[in-house]
């Protein structure tokens, strides 16, 4: 099918407005698909700011923008009004050294990241390092920020990091994203890492938490996402209904805790409330069926 006018005028509108604008699923700091992600973790390593723009906003768009282009797959990525390709085509020009170029940027060789390392991760790290046979720990941290450490050599593509009397190997290309990162180790926990660059997140708090910063008085916005019927059965004082009316007034640094029943209903939504720039957003784990039990007077169902 064609696409239409009005869709097609929307997305010349797109294509020539951004400079760099890329066609993904999902959004730069929630990518919802392993393609989408590598291309948003690529072009971070370039340009600091660029236009994503989430398809699966619309059927007419996510359908239109592979019409307009010509390009069967998403992601798909248009610089100065031109398109590049998708994630096989972008991953190829950074590999080769050619993205740089068709970005407008000057080429730059990743610098070594600064890690910190406490000393209670060090004698975990050293310990374990004994048993994997003395190979440095790797330092992965994904186009998401998912982060694995694991034990393995050194490659030529690799920084070679000394910290706290350990070895550490971030590969070059992983480095920005773990730069000025932060290793923890917390006896029975594992290991806990503090990374800068991440984007926001929804927080976990738990019902107990929730009831000392009621309360002490503290400012927060707390946010029921269940039915008018589950909210007249129960309730928790000072609670609100999720409403865009609610929303409406908050700043984006705001801090807001969302809860239902039992938790699964509150954490889609507050990550929603993070898509669209929320950032200080938390679920409440276990949800009220959980804060009934810190509170007497909020009865279970």
């Amino acid at each position: 099918m064609p696409i239409a006018d009005p869709v097609r005028t929307q997305l010349d509108n797109i294509v020539r407005a951004n400079p760099v604008v890329l066609f993904m699923k999902g959004t730069r700091h929630f990518p919802q698909c392993g393609f989408s992600a590598t291309v948003v973790g690529i072009l971070g390593q370039y340009v600091p700011k660029f236009e994503t723009v989430n398809v699966l906003s619309s059927p007419e768009l996510r359908e239109g923008i592979k019409e307009y282009s010509s390009w069967p797959t998403i992601p798909q990525l248009y610089v100065g009004g031109k398109f590049v390709g998708g994630c096989d085509i972008v991953r190829e020009m950074h590999e080769a050294g050619e993205l740089a170029a068709v970005l407008g940027v000057a080429a730059s060789a990743p610098s070594v990241p600064a890690i910190k390392v406490t000393e209670a991760a060090a004698e975990a790290i050293r310990a374990a390092s004994k048993e994997a046979g003395g190979d440095p720990l790797r330092v992965e941290i994904g186009p998401r920020f998912e982060v694995d450490l694991y034990f393995d050599a050194k490659t030529d593509a690799d920084f070679a990091i000394e910290t706290s009397g350990v070895t550490l190997v971030v590969a070059r290309d992983v480095a920005p994203r773990a730069h000025g990162i932060a290793i923890d180790y917390v006896h029975n926990a594992g290991f806990r890492i503090d990374n800068p660059n991440a984007p926001p997140r929804v927080k976990s708090m738990d019902a107990r938490e929730l009831q000392a910063l009621l309360a002490s008085g503290e400012a927060l916005v707390l946010l029921d996402v269940r039915t008018d019927a589950e909210i007249r059965t129960a309730k928790i004082e000072g609670a609100r209904p999720f409403t865009a009316e609610a929303l409406e007034p908050l700043s984006k640094s705001a801090r807001i805790v969302v809860h239902c029943h039992h938790g699964v209903r509150s954490r889609r939504a507050a990550e929603q409330l993070v898509a669209e720039g929320f950032t200080n957003v938390f679920n409440l784990e276990g949800g009220i069926d959980a804060y009934s039990s810190v509170d007497p007077t909020v009865p279970r169902y």
